[in-house]
């Protein structure tokens, strides 16, 4: 509803719905919260591509699970920051393995980063 006033939301599915579906239904009937269903939907449907053409969302990950793993995460975010802060060109004798990892990885990709 607008301001004060009070709204409704009917949530119809015709005959039988998947289990997906389902679970989505429930957690919509339990909460209005944008936060929580976006987490319920990235459990539900998965993380898609980075940079691609998969649905958009969270990059795959190869050991960690984004939702269970967050503090983890944080932490190599924080770690990548300060690497690139420090060496932007990742140039440096230290990181020669992160520099050909991240070019063999996201080879034909990366200048997307630089356009604008």
């Amino acid at each position: 509803g607008r301001g004060a006033e009070k709204s409704y939301c009917l949530l119809l599915a015709a005959g039988r719905v998947s289990d997906v579906a389902y679970r989505r239904l429930k957690v919509m009937e339990g909460t209005s919260s944008g936060f929580i269903l976006a987490e319920e939907d990235l459990r539900l449907r998965g993380p898609g591509d980075f940079i691609g053409k998969r649905q958009s969302g969270l990059p795959d990950f190869r050991i960690a699970n984004p939702l269970d793993d967050i503090s983890i995460l944080q932490q190599a975010r924080d770690e990548a920051f300060r690497m690139v802060g420090d060496d932007p060109s990742l140039a440096s004798s230290d990181h020669p393995v992160t520099r050909e990892v991240i070019k063999a990885r996201w080879r034909g990709r990366l200048e997307l980063a630089t356009v604008g």
